[in-house]
């Protein structure tokens, strides 16, 4: 069976710009599994055919896609699909660049968490470390110090039987 191309562009994009599964994908547009396989896997050699060619938008600099998300933050859907296809990018992509300047381009919170958490752990095993480092010092005084009353109790033990 044969699908209307703007039918499989919106399944590529689905399948490419969101986190949708296949088995979702192809059971809301009520196409096959195996038919998506195989317009993933076509479409995949098409686009390593294209990075040969031409830049992918995903390597763009943070003010081309700005100036992406500005020049189409005016147009309509139709209009939208169209700019799309000029520039080789996915309407997809530029409502996620389009959120993220919302978000002030910044890293996504778990990725913040993550640092911050890390920083959180080399701080807690620094902290650890130079504990460890205290305590160990302690131990090795306090077994000198057994050591030397083991000798001080030896001599005077000694100096009583003469």
């Amino acid at each position: 069976m044969s699908y209307p191309k703007i039918i499989k562009d919106a399944a590529l994009e689905k399948m490419f710009h969101t986190d949708l599964s296949l088995r979702y994908i192809s059971d809301e547009l009520g196409i096959p599994r195996a038919t998506l396989h195989c317009w993933k896997k076509q479409f995949a050699l098409v686009i390593d055919d294209k990075e040969a060619i031409s830049t992918p938008a995903e390597s763009w600099s943070p003010e081309e896609k700005f100036a992406v998300v500005l020049e189409s933050a005016t147009l309509s859907e139709v209009e939208l699909n169209t700019y799309c296809r000029e520039k080789g990018v996915y309407p997809g992509q530029i409502k996620t660049w389009r959120e993220a300047c919302i978000r002030g381009n910044q890293p996504q919170d778990k990725q913040l968490r993550r640092e911050g958490n890390h920083q959180h752990q080399k701080r807690k095993i620094n902290a650890l470390e130079r504990e460890l480092k205290h305590k160990e010092k302690a131990l090795a005084e306090i077994a000198a110090l057994l050591v030397l009353r083991k000798k001080y109790d030896t001599l005077w033990e000694e100096s009583e039987d003469d």
